[in-house]
């Protein structure tokens, strides 16, 4: 048999099993994504699914492990299906310790309560958002399909569900015009969710996407490095209230900027304050040349 993997986890899920309960995204319309246009939307079968996980369990045995669930957003199939895949995966791997999966801000805040609450109690542990921006015109511009009240009606019910919440933003997505917005808007929205987990990206351009041929087209200016980092200053600033962790940890970012709201607040912003104080010493040696990837 042919043991399906997800093409893509988050870096916290690296040493997770992998379960591939959907093929791509339903949405896969985002300007600056190319994760998914390689496939087309499918939901396995609740057999497939129990066949992978029969065949991981004959090969990693019952052992403490992570397991993260792909594709892109795990939660828009049934519920009935996905709580007994759950259940399922929980009988054959007694000592998980989390489970977890991406999920989409739409799908959940149309999502009854009661269900989100179904997937929790069957062992969903935790879901990864991409919040990207709470500006809502720039959230218009990179077709996300999701307004801030969606994010926040998402969030919200996430967490109140039981299950842990990861939101995640991209710096430098508003671009050298729209920095400060950006940040401001963004900061707003994870006010009004107080997620467990907020992760930051920077900004990549992916040949073939639409935010590249934006760029290309001069519709799209990158921001310098000391307007991202100014960026992500300005966001911890306005952060107020929450209880959550701040993780910069990916390969994407310049600078590691890692704590717990509120308390470390103070130490993250001197860590940014001193990198910028440096860049703007030699700002004039600053170019807005974006960082370009090819997704294979």
């Amino acid at each position: 048999m042919v043991y399906e993997l997800p093409p893509f986890r988050p870096p916290s899920e690296a040493y997770s099993m992998l379960l591939r309960v959907t093929r791509g995204c339903p949405w896969n319309r985002c300007k600056f994504c190319g994760m998914y246009k390689m496939m087309r939307f499918e939901t396995r079968s609740v057999e497939e699914v129990k066949a992978d996980i029969d065949a991981a369990r004959e090969f990693y045995g019952d052992r403490k492990m992570n397991v993260f669930i792909g594709d892109a957003d795990s939660p828009v199939i049934k519920t009935d299906d996905f709580v007994e895949i759950l259940r399922y995966l929980r009988s054959q791997f007694t000592q998980i310790q989390r489970v977890t999966s991406y999920g989409r801000a739409k799908t959940l805040a149309l999502m009854a309560p009661d269900k989100l609450k179904r997937l929790a109690e069957a062992g969903l542990d935790r879901l990864h958002l991409g919040l990207e921006t709470g500006d809502p015109k720039l959230l218009q511009f990179i077709n996300k399909g999701s307004t801030p009240e969606h994010m926040i009606k998402a969030g919200r019910k996430v967490k109140a569900a039981g299950i842990e919440l990861s939101e995640y933003l991209m710096l430098g997505l508003g671009g050298a015009d729209g920095w400060e917005s950006h940040a401001r808007e963004s900061a707003a929205v994870l006010n009004a969710i107080d997620p467990d987990f907020i992760r930051v990206r920077t900004t990549s351009l992916i040949p073939d996407t639409p935010l590249f041929e934006a760029y290309e087209k001069g519709e799209y200016k990158p921001p310098t490095i000391l307007d991202m980092l100014m960026e992500e200053r300005l966001l911890i600033e306005c952060l107020e209230g929450i209880h959550s962790e701040f993780h910069s940890d990916h390969v994407s970012n310049f600078v590691p900027v890692f704590g717990k709201f509120m308390e470390d607040k103070p130490e993250m912003l001197k860590t940014l304050d001193a990198v910028i104080e440096r860049l703007e010493k030699n700002k004039d040696k600053l170019t807005n040349e974006p960082r370009i990837v090819t997704v294979m």
